[in-house]
């Protein structure tokens, strides 16, 4: 299935990865609670490291590209992210970011950021349905980024302007994103598109110049916004509160029904997001979150927990 990769030596019943030596799907099955110690509350690397590396779980191909070796290991994850679920805001590929890290650091991190994000990509795939950078890339590297292509990943990193901060309202309620999809249809008008490749345009730049004047032009949805607003009650209402707040711009997290608002500093944020709030509460309904931040600059990362007690 891969002549391009050359002699096929050996297969296995799965026939994974046939056209890789030393890959086969029975290699490295593990039990990861095998090397952790209830008692001692941790988990013995040292004694993980030659089984998870008796056989390369990354491996090369012809093209020079690293692929995902089959070898795996066995073991499950405790994840209280306190994030809900179809709430737009990208839990899933946070989720699958901070599996792969978690499971990379583990290891002694062999995989490159690069890899690693591949990875996660196709965790998400799993949990969703889709496969695509654009909530995983975020997380795993922080702040603003532009998914150039999905195959293969091609990440660019974008600058976050000084002080730019975030005010998210998240209405309890779910949208599913495969009914936002839908309602996107296969096809742009021309004149819809042109409109909104001049704003993500306008986007980059503001980003690398840091004008938040040319930023706050930019932050205009033709596409996703006029169609999936409808599954958010209270939208029109509460974007025009974010803006008429000081708000540089308001719009649909992901598929809704989270709302973003950008502001350019964290206490104008804090304006813009009670704003936000008492706007949405006037709505009949279930309530809503409210989350204030700055733009993160630093991506996934371990964090010793027992050192911030």
């Amino acid at each position: 299935t891969c002549p391009v990769d050359g002699r096929i030596n050996a297969t296995n019943p799965c026939s994974e990865y046939a056209f890789l030596d030393d890959t086969a799907c029975n290699l490295a099955s593990l039990n990861l609670l095998q090397f952790y110690s209830h008692d001692l509350g941790k988990f013995d690397i040292e004694s993980y490291k030659p089984a998870a590396f008796s056989r390369p779980w990354l491996a090369w191909g012809s093209s020079g590209a690293p692929r995902l070796a089959a070898a795996s290991a066995a073991g499950s994850f405790s994840l209280p992210k306190g994030l809900p679920l179809a709430s737009g805001v990208g839990s899933s590929g946070a989720s699958a970011v901070a599996a792969v890290v978690a499971v990379n650091e583990l290891l002694g991190r062999p995989a490159s950021l690069e890899v690693v994000c591949q990875a996660a990509m196709q965790g998400e795939q799993a949990g969703c349905g889709a496969i695509h950078p654009d909530n995983v890339a975020p997380s795993l590297y922080g702040g603003f980024v532009l998914a150039r292509s999905v195959e293969p990943p091609d990440i660019v990193r974008l600058p976050v302007p000084a002080g730019l901060s975030c005010a998210v309202l998240h209405p309890h309620q779910e949208v599913q994103t495969g009914t936002a999809r839908a309602l996107l249809g296969d096809t742009v008008p021309l004149q819809t598109a042109v409109r909104q490749w001049a704003n993500l345009g306008a986007l980059v730049s503001a980003l690398h110049t840091g004008d938040l004047a040319l930023l706050s032009r930019a932050l205009v949805d033709h596409v996703a916004e006029p169609k999936r607003a409808v599954l958010v009650p209270g939208f029109a209402r509460v974007k025009a509160a974010a803006l008429a707040a000081g708000a540089l711009g308001c719009s649909l997290s992901g598929s809704g029904p989270s709302i973003f608002a950008l502001a350019p500093s964290l206490d104008e944020a804090r304006v813009v997001g009670q704003a936000m709030a008492t706007a949405y509460d006037q709505e009949p309904g279930p309530g809503a979150d409210l989350w204030i931040s700055a733009v993160g600059t630093t991506g996934a990362r371990v964090v010793d927990l027992a050192g911030e007690r």
